[in-house]
């Protein structure tokens, strides 16, 4: 897989540091996005910004454009949904699908709304993509794809995924999608599976984790190999962290390999205020995701420590707070630089999906 354009910073909502290890922010307070260059003692370093977007909260960065969606999701009915790109400043709300892009529509009241990602984006000069919005429909996953050319847009609701069921409770899928390696995943709480959505057929299919790691509620993370871009998975497990890769070959576990695993207790021994014993220290610290920059970094949260970025390789341990003494929030987006820049993208290009 070809190198990632430039990296540029993070889009993250801020949130709040409790006082003390045992007051926990509120879970309802919902900071405006902000974004932290990667060098932030560079005078050359972009300062990009979302103004306009209170009251929406950030589901995907891809592609040099930023996705939203209103804070509170409807029932029934897609919501409307909010897309900028940041070095432009050029943004567009796209409104709700017609009432005629699902004719005879018998699931509205079987709805449940997911979450929405970037699909594909135009040429640079332009505020031009497709978007796709995930719903369960009764017990079968369903996309509904926005194009966006122009200032006009237009929906079309493709038909139920019958291929896969979705025999649980909608309300375990995370609404935020994880770009990595080509595809589209949600991450299911308390799963062993993965939701995966391929962006070219628009098919769905389950990824099944390592049997090894079991079903249990923030197990695993998806995500990239930072040296070549391979679907790779972290893992947390009695302090022990493990990174896998997928490969189909002889000798794997449902399909991945284990690649690295480390020891952890040490690193986390250097959290300040920490609890020493095991069970006080499992329930809280916990792996939250791997860094879409491809910068060999995971990102841990903790019940009122802090949040912190691992480097996998240097086993550098760093504490991620704002300027104004907020604490990063999750999740932390990776901003890379849209690719090819406009002066360099033939007029009728489009962006690959990398």
């Amino acid at each position: 897989m070809a190198a990632p354009p430039p990296l540029l910073g993070y889009f993250f909502h801020p949130a709040d540091t409790p006082l003390t290890a045992h007051i926990v922010a509120p879970i309802a307070a919902l900071h405006p996005a902000a974004f932290v260059p990667l060098d932030s003692s560079s005078p050359s370093s972009p300062r990009l910004s979302l103004d306009g977007t209170k009251g929406f909260t950030i589901y995907d960065v891809h592609l040099g454009l930023v996705l939203l969606l209103p804070a509170s999701l409807p029932s029934g009915v897609l919501p409307r949904i909010l897309v900028l790109d940041p070095a432009s400043r050029r943004r567009a709300l796209l409104p709700q699908p017609p009432r005629d892009a699902l004719p005879g529509d018998r699931w509205r009241g079987l709805r449940h709304i997911i979450g929405a990602a970037v699909l594909s984006r135009s040429h640079p000069s332009r505020l031009c993509f497709d978007a796709v919005c995930l719903t369960v429909d009764d017990e079968n996953p369903r996309a509904w794809v926005a194009s966006y050319r122009d200032g006009e847009c237009s929906w079309r609701a493709l038909p139920q995924d019958t291929g896969v069921t979705v025999a649980f409770d909608p309300f375990w899928f995370e609404g935020r999608c994880v770009h990595a390696a080509g595809d589209i995943y949600w991450h299911i709480c308390n799963s062993g599976r993965l939701l995966k959505l391929d962006p070219t057929t628009l098919s769905f299919s389950y990824l099944l984790a390592p049997s090894e790691l079991g079903d249990r509620n923030k197990k695993f993370r998806i995500g990239e190999a930072p040296e070549d871009g391979r679907l790779g998975m972290a893992a947390m497990e009695d302090q022990e962290m493990q990174f896998w890769v997928r490969g189909e070959a002889s000798g794997s576990d449902n399909g991945w390999f284990l690649q690295k695993r480390m020891n952890m207790r040490k690193v986390f021994d250097t959290v300040p205020g920490l609890p020493r014993d095991k069970l006080s220290r499992t329930v809280s610290i916990w792996l939250s995701d791997i860094d879409a920059g491809r910068t060999g970094k995971l990102f841990f949260e903790t019940e009122g420590y802090g949040r912190y970025s691992f480097h996998m390789d240097t086993g550098k341990l760093e504490r991620l707070a704002t300027e104004d003494g907020k604490e990063y929030g999750h999740p932390i987006y990776a901003y890379f630089m849209a690719w090819p820049p406009a002066f360099l993208a033939p007029e009728k290009s489009e962006f690959p999906d990398s």
